[in-house]
């Protein structure tokens, strides 16, 4: 399944919307996002499940960049 993970860079940061970033990337289930992104240190605000019609439209943007670990 893709997920798309919302995050800050830094775990120390107070979260502003203006500084979410986002990524793409394969996994079996948000457990599985979480243990992938763990030796980044990511502050992870959200993990969203991508799937039908939103999937076809987030893969079609031009920001679409599926991460490989």
């Amino acid at each position: 399944m893709i997920y798309k993970v919302y995050y800050q860079e830094s775990m120390l940061d107070v979260p502003v919307r203006e500084n979410t970033k986002s990524l793409y990337l394969e996994a079996a289930d948000p457990r599985e996002v979480r243990e992938l992104l763990a030796p980044r240190k990511y502050n992870v605000e959200l993990i969203q499940l991508l799937e039908g019609n939103y999937l076809a439209y987030e893969q079609a943007s031009e920001h679409y960049h599926l991460e490989q670990f």
